[in-house]
């Protein structure tokens, strides 16, 4: 047998480069897979490629029946099957829509067609689509305080930021839901409650697919880009894999091309594009294990943490990273901290008698070895701090997982984010600790 080709072997590299197996629970037979298929079809779609499925680490997704070669089309779905601000203008919406003033967003469309559907239960054409929906959803957003808490400082402030943002998102639409009254029986205000409108925009938000529109009159400027794919929206992101997502004009068909191979009864995979844990956790409410863009985010005040505060030239120094754009985005990743954070600190660690040198510290040159050492000596302390911050953050976790059962799932989700904080930090601070010793 050719060395390494084992069975034993195989299980190492799984381990090593983190690939859990992939093989799924076929779930096509539930009734609301069956009936969506039913509904697909009768709008001339007919997958032959894949199958609903239930996998380990990922949830709900989508299997291959067959082997699946790079460039392949995986799924073709028809303009017919897609939700899109065409299909809400030519619904009931559409006339209240086209008098309404100021114009609509597109969003607030998408979103008052989902909700007026949903509520039309058995009534609604869309009901088979509406039935595989999420029924709630993970995004910040939806997350209860206690939990929005928990997570990293740069994190909660953008979570916070998108509840005030769908608060108002709210707010601002409630004289247009009012305008809906003659559609409905019941009081409008019991339909397009706040909890209904929030489960519409994270519906859109996390599962919508780029899908521009032309401009009309009677939407606001806002971008025209969300479609609704019901079936392909199954499909769950990896950032190991990589595909082709478009409309094409000529087939009037959204098409996905897989970019990598895919063996017969693994689950498929698209790509969202090179995001972050933040960013994931923030648009679409999960994490991706091992993900090799996640990194952990410097704030300014854990950046001047462990600087003399006696530096009379601090706030200049601040001042000089903020107009050359190096107070945002500061990470350890991976491959340990980023060239960002270190120019940072290096020209913060500048002392009086080298401030003049700071253009050449942001154009990436050595002013001297004791400095670089300082520089380091910073980093190192700083990811200290966020690894001591971190373990402290799980223990807290792991505390009030015990306590309140009802916010488990919320509690894993955050669970996950830090410890996969925990192990970038892990590796940057060995890391660090290899380059000081350059100047040891």
């Amino acid at each position: 047998m050719k060395k390494g080709g084992g069975r034993t072997s195989r299980i190492r590299r799984r381990k090593r480069f983190g690939k859990a197996e992939s093989r799924g629970v076929n779930e096509s037979y539930k009734p609301e897979f069956i009936e969506l298929k039913k509904w697909l079809k009768d709008r001339n779609f007919e997958d032959t490629n894949l199958i609903p499925a239930r996998f380990p680490g990922t949830g709900r997704g989508l299997m291959s029946k067959t082997s699946l070669q790079e460039g392949q089309l995986v799924i073709a779905l028809p303009e017919s099957c897609l939700l899109t601000t065409d299909t809400v203008l030519r619904s009931y919406l559409g006339p209240y829509i086209a008098k309404w003033q100021p114009p609509p967003s597109p969003l607030l469309a998408l979103c008052t067609f989902l909700v007026s559907e949903k509520h039309a239960g058995d009534q609604s054409p869309w009901k088979p689509y509406l039935e595989v929906l999420p029924k709630t959803y993970t995004c910040p957003v939806c997350l209860e305080p206690e939990v929005v808490n928990l997570l990293p400082g740069p994190l909660k402030s953008k979570a916070r930021e998108q509840r005030t943002r769908v608060w108002e998102f709210f707010s601002s639409s409630r004289d247009f839901f009012s305008s809906l009254q003659p559609l409905f029986p019941e009081a409008v205000e019991s339909i397009f409650s706040y909890s209904a409108l929030l489960w519409a925009w994270c519906t859109v938000n996390t599962r919508a697919v780029y899908m521009k529109q032309r401009p009309r009159q009677c939407f606001s400027t806002e971008p025209d880009t969300c479609a609704l794919a019901p079936y392909l929206d199954l499909l769950n992101h990896s950032p190991a894999v990589q595909v082709k997502a478009a409309f094409n004009e000529e087939s009037r068909c959204y098409e996905i091309r897989t970019g990598t191979s895919c063996r017969k009864h693994e689950e498929v995979f698209i790509c969202y594009g090179p995001h972050g844990s933040h960013r994931l956790l923030l648009e679409y409410g999960f994490v991706s294990p091992r993900n090799p863009h996640a990194c952990v985010y410097v704030p300014k005040d854990i950046l001047v943490k462990y600087l003399p505060s006696t530096d009379k030239q601090m706030n200049k120094k601040i001042s000089i990273l903020k107009d050359h754009d190096f107070i945002e985005n500061l990470t350890f990743g991976w491959d340990g901290p980023s060239w960002r954070l270190l120019t940072a600190l290096k020209l913060l660690c500048l002392g009086a008698e080298d401030f003049t040198c700071w253009k050449k510290v942001l154009l990436g040159e050595v002013i001297s070895d004791a400095h670089e050492k300082t520089s380091l000596d910073i980093a190192q302390k700083i990811c200290h701090y966020f690894i001591e911050e971190t373990n402290a953050m799980l223990q807290k976790i792991s505390h009030m997982k015990d306590e309140d059962v009802a916010l488990i799932n919320q509690l894993t989700l955050v669970e996950t984010l830090r410890t996969e904080e925990l192990k970038i930090l892990q590796a940057s601070t060995e890391i660090l600790a290899g380059l000081q010793t350059a100047f040891m």
